[in-house]
């Protein structure tokens, strides 16, 4: 399993599309309600393409057996007052592939290129109750607090989130 950096989907929309199908479709709380359309799916990539071109964003896969089994994402800040932080968005594995430390292999990936990048925070958000909350503990990343009936999940109920934040570069609380 390689994790590669990505600077266009040119040539892996479709794994993209079915990546992102895969975890909505299994209760991931990415920003859509399941089942999620093939046209939405590429929608999205598109935009995330967007983001690539011009800076905003940064995408990683994880390739195994020549086929996208995960993706997690830096967004940039671009305003003035933020430049020095970044959101972890996206965080996703399939589910034929979790359970090998992909998730883990993705973050680490991610932190190098923010601390090269001079970042000095990173933050994210992810349903209350969620798996991904013990991961990012793990990985160092406090929690800040929540925030109730903040999305809706396939089901219609809304969840809360939880905000956490990592900083690097030598920073201390």
């Amino acid at each position: 399993m390689n994790i590669i950096a990505l600077s266009s989907v040119d040539g892996y929309e479709n794994q993209l599309r079915e990546l992102l199908q895969d975890c909505v479709g299994s209760g991931a709380s990415v920003g859509f309600i399941a089942p999620i359309a093939h046209a939405e799916a590429n929608s999205y990539w598109q935009d995330v393409q967007g983001g690539l071109a011009n800076g905003t964003r940064k995408l990683w896969v994880a390739i195994e057996n020549g086929m996208v089994v995960g993706a997690v994402q830096l967004g940039l800040c671009s305003k003035a007052n933020g430049s020095h932080r970044g959101e972890v968005e996206k965080l996703m594995v399939h589910t034929s592939a979790r359970g090998k430390g992909i998730s883990k292999k993705l973050m680490a990936s991610l932190e190098e290129v923010a601390v090269s990048l001079e970042l000095l925070l990173l933050v994210l958000d992810t349903r209350l109750g969620d798996i991904a909350s013990t991961l990012y503990r793990q990985l160092g990343y406090t929690e800040a607090g929540q925030i109730p009936a903040f999305a809706r999940s396939s089901d219609g109920q809304l969840d809360a989130t939880v905000l956490f934040y990592k900083q690097i570069n030598g920073m201390k609380r």
